[in-house]
């Protein structure tokens, strides 16, 4: 959802900067326009790279927010037990020894809980390496223009 707001912002972006060169060119043809050119281009670029920044430190913290404190995982254990029975009474060839007790059962879902915990938390070192990504990929472009910009400016 960040990124897509970030698209929208940006592409609202890219057509003021069309227009204000579009109306910079036919104010400034004689006066040299290529140099607002690659102000706008520095500019866009400027601005592209630290929507990038921001959107991967935003998607960091979530990553880091998700491994702190992981989604509960929503189906109880009288559930469970419920689903586990329905599956061995729909089959008429288990007897009644076969069907697990209480303990199993309680066992295979705390086994079953720990499993899920264990993949929130894979899941969201994943998308915490993918983050760092978004960071680490676009900082030195935006650092390089950044510096680009203020040797011009002196």
């Amino acid at each position: 959802m960040v990124f897509s707001l970030i698209s929208i912002v940006g592409v609202v972006v890219v057509v003021v900067f069309m227009a204000l060169i579009v109306t910079g060119l036919k104010d400034k043809t004689d006066k040299g326009g290529e140099g607002l050119i690659k102000n706008v281009y520095i500019y866009l670029v400027l601005f592209a790279t630290l929507m990038m920044t921001i959107g991967g430190s935003v998607g960091v913290f979530m990553a880091v927010a998700d491994i702190v404190a992981p989604v509960p995982y929503h189906q109880t254990f009288e559930e469970f037990k419920h689903f586990g029975n329905e599956k061995s009474q729909s089959d008429t060839e288990i007897n009644e020894e076969a069907k697990p007790s209480e303990e199993e059962l309680k066992k295979q879902y705390d086994a079953m809980v720990l499993m899920e915990k264990e993949r929130q938390a894979d899941r969201a070192k994943n998308n915490l390496i993918k983050s760092f990504g978004w960071i680490i990929i676009p900082l030195p472009v935006f650092i390089y223009f950044q510096r680009r910009l203020v040797n011009k400016d002196i």
